[in-house]
């Protein structure tokens, strides 16, 4: 595979920081810009640079780590994969793994390796943090570099303590970040400007939009479950009117992708929509892997229009083709309101343009100048409440999550469950 001229000047960034520095720098490549083939060609030249050496590049999901190993393998090497919900195998010295499996054998190897790459690295998780302090007992010298389409996170802002101009973050746009220096970044908008990219237009609902008024932040930064139940939750005219206003706005376009608030709310979502062009996938515990699986793939290729998701299918899956976002639910997250947007960026033959339409007010507080590519980020107070990682049963990735008010002191389950 050649490299576009950025994922190449990214790579060189890395390799120079990695020249001159123990700390962990970052690559910041929009949504459906590759950044896939970064994590390969960056563990290529480690593996390389190091005299063989090991590499580990880590990912938050089966998905990505299959995606990524891909990549690799036409980069014509050979690599293994270290993941629970895949297969564990440590034959070859680059290693694509989940960060839950991993994390057993990182210190017993540690000294094997030159370095870790990280994907979707906006999602700095305690697991990482001790992977690698568990890793660097065998190898201080550990090499780091991280990769993301959102270098910030809920409350804490950004993710990096030096921007690409070599300027220092203020303290109330980034607490406590974890890499020293951002090495090297592209948005969106440049590769939509240099056709890399899909345009895409943020539309005029033509229906009365959700209520949000009363959905406001919590000392944890999220809103109150109670609250987002009552503002989309049980209006059937409301959210019927919505859903029609999707239908029409999109009868000439290829896939569509409805974000629902909840379970219940995709459900009627669903409900709405013609029953032989639609499908509901997130939240069903019940849902086979194979089905899910099938579902997946019969969306990609184009056998039902309409998905309805609840809080899944944001990364780790590329459908191409949608063209089509239906914001039917508010995010707490600038970084989640990329990554649903990043859903429709993608290039796909015969495509020429994507449709954003929210009806929760998303782009209003995350956009209010109109630039849905570089949302206002701000770091909060720190949240008083505990942070818990939980395992996702379907596909093995793991999430970071504020514990629920626990005055009994119940441990938690791995997969977020208080046991009595």
């Amino acid at each position: 595979m050649q490299p576009r001229y950025y994922q190449q000047d990214a790579h060189d960034a890395v390799v120079e920081h990695w020249k001159k520095s123990l700390e962990p720098c970052l690559v910041e490549i929009a949504t459906g810009g590759g950044k896939a083939l970064c994590v390969s060609m960056l563990a290529k030249t480690l593996h390389s640079l190091s005299k063989g050496k090991r590499v580990l590049c880590l990912a938050p999901s089966k998905e990505l780590v299959e995606q990524n190993a891909a990549k690799y393998l036409l980069l014509g090497e050979q690599c293994s994969i270290y993941s629970a919900s895949i297969g564990k195998s440590l034959r070859h010295k680059v290693i694509f793994a989940t960060e839950g499996t991993f994390k057993a054998v990182a210190k017993s190897m540690g000294d094997q390796f030159a370095g870790v790459i990280i994907d979707e690295s906006h999602k700095v998780t305690t697991t990482v943090k001790t992977i690698i302090d568990d890793m660097k007992q065998g190898n201080p010298n550990l090499r780091i570099c991280g990769l993301t389409a959102t270098p910030y996170r809920l409350g804490t802002g950004y993710i990096y303590e030096i921007d690409q101009n070599n300027h220092i973050m203020p303290h109330e746009k980034a607490r406590e970040p974890y890499y020293k220096k951002l090495v090297y970044r592209i948005g969106a908008d440049e590769l939509i400007e240099q056709g890399y990219l899909t345009p895409i237009m943020v539309g005029n609902p033509n229906a009365k939009s959700y209520d949000t008024s009363s959905l406001k932040l919590q000392s944890n930064n999220k809103f109150k479950q109670s609250d987002i139940d009552k503002t989309f939750v049980g209006l059937g005219r409301e959210t019927s009117d919505i859903v029609a206003d999707v239908v029409a706005q999109s009868y000439d376009r290829r896939g569509v992708m409805f974000f629902a608030a909840t379970v219940a709310h995709a459900k009627e979502i669903l409900a709405s929509l013609p029953p032989e062009y639609s499908r509901m996938i997130g939240g069903d515990v019940n849902m086979a892997k194979r089905e899910r699986e099938a579902l997946v793939s019969d969306f990609k290729e184009q056998r039902f229009k309409y998905l309805v998701n609840v809080a899944t299918m944001t990364t780790g899956v590329d459908f191409t083709h949608v063209d089509v976002i239906a914001m039917l639910r508010r995010t707490e997250s600038a970084s989640l309101f990329q990554q649903i947007i990043g859903r429709a960026l993608r290039l796909h033959e015969g495509k020429t343009e994507a449709l954003l339409l929210d009806y929760a007010g998303n782009v209003e507080v995350f956009a209010p100048d109109g630039d849905i590519f570089n949302p206002t980020i701000d770091a909060r107070t720190p949240s008083e409440s505990a942070e818990v990682e939980v395992t996702c049963t379907q596909c093995g990735g793991r999430n970071e999550f504020d514990m629920r008010h626990n005055p009994e002191q119940y441990d938690a389950s791995p997969d977020g469950y208080f046991i009595d």
